[in-house]
């Protein structure tokens, strides 16, 4: 018989999953040159502040898409395929402190955004370690996160949030702290 922790795991969200299939994507679509918001460069970018982390171990990566349900969570290669957006840029987790991730966007607009705590480093998302973060404040639960709780409205300069990561917490996944 299955375990009822067994059971409310394989209903976490396909969207979850599909992130594991994602594998570190090649040099020219890392971005890694934009991990961090340089000084007086123009146009238009989102710098996200990140809290709650597990532990200091593995990868951060922020992930940008169209602000629609079809696409938020969908693999790069279709997106890229299709001609859609998307950019994604990796940082080393700091050692202390709260994380600053930058990605420039390709003009003003509203977007999805997501972060994730890739807590072994091997570029894909393990649904058992490892964390995931929107801009909007509210639990994800058992559930994918909504994109209208990761859009964000990205201006002409640096447009600043703030996210808090989510771990998988028993059922479903909650801030650390929470």
């Amino acid at each position: 018989m299955i375990s009822n922790r067994l059971a409310a795991l394989c209903a976490i969200p396909a969207a979850f999953m599909l992130m594991a299939a994602n594998p570190v994507p090649p040099k020219h679509l890392r971005g890694k040159e934009d991990a961090a918001c340089r000084a007086g460069e123009a146009g238009p970018a989102l710098r996200v502040t990140v809290l709650g982390l597990k532990d200091r171990a593995g990868q951060l990566r922020i992930e940008l898409y169209p602000a629609n349900e079809q696409d938020f969570l969908a693999p790069d290669k279709e997106l890229i395929a299709a001609g859609k957006l998307f950019k994604r840029v990796d940082a080393a987790v700091p050692a202390s402190g709260n994380p600053g991730l930058c990605i420039r966007a390709p003009g003003p607009g509203v977007y999805a955004v997501a972060v994730l705590h890739d807590r072994d480093g091997n570029g894909k998302f393990g649904v058992m370690r490892d964390g995931i973060g929107v801009p909007g404040p509210e639990r994800l639960g058992r559930r994918r996160p909504p994109v209208d709780k990761a859009t964000v409205s990205i201006g002409s300069g640096v447009t600043t949030r703030t996210v808090t990561m989510q771990y998988l917490r028993g059922l479903g996944f909650a801030p650390v702290d929470g």
